[in-house]
């Protein structure tokens, strides 16, 4: 997987707006490694505030226990860089910002950091609409950048495939941007 040119990406995160907008759902993000890139692809979509309301950057263990809620238990048992903790952090924001769906990205950008077991590269991504947590694993093998944006793509990408197994519903996009 190649890193998007910002059209490719630009026209992505507007398919994902309009795919919220038709379901009436709302979106929050929680990410360690993308470091906010998620959510600015996001709103970088004028109008995106009608469906996004909000992300947590949580880079370090600290802030995913204490904002996002994963447990300090499970941080230790998995690490950061763990499916669980990627689902603890999609239930965490979507908790915490009152939405219907949420994408969290937790992993090792590179270029350093990796081990035998966790390598640079290693992305675990989480998608959540309603009660459904989906969660993936990617070993990219970009440099940082690369391997921040693949991970940024991936997971809008998920939670477009969610979406479309969900029904459209009366909108709630419109209250995102009181």
């Amino acid at each position: 997987m190649k890193p998007m040119n910002n059209a490719a990406m630009d026209t992505l995160s507007r398919k994902l707006g309009a795919s919220l907008l038709k379901r009436g759902r709302t979106l929050s993000t929680a990410e360690s490694c993308t470091g906010g890139m998620v959510a600015e692809v996001i709103t970088d979509v004028p109008g995106s505030s009608r469906y996004f309301v909000g992300g947590v950057v949580g880079y370090s263990n600290g802030a995913k226990a204490g904002v996002l809620r994963v447990g300090r238990g499970l941080l230790a048992r998995h690490g950061a860089v763990s499916k669980e903790v990627a689902g603890a952090m999609a239930k965490g924001v979507k908790r915490l910002m009152h939405t219907d769906c949420a994408i969290a990205v937790t992993g090792i950008a590179g270029p350093d950091g990796g081990t035998a077991r966790k390598p640079v590269g290693l992305v675990y991504i989480a998608v959540a609409d309603r009660g459904k947590v989906h969660i993936q694993k990617f070993i990219f093998k970009g440099d940082r950048h690369a391997n921040r944006e693949m991970a940024t793509r991936r997971g809008i990408r998920m939670l477009m495939a969610l979406l479309r197994s969900c029904p459209p519903r009366p909108s709630r996009c419109a209250e995102a941007s009181s």
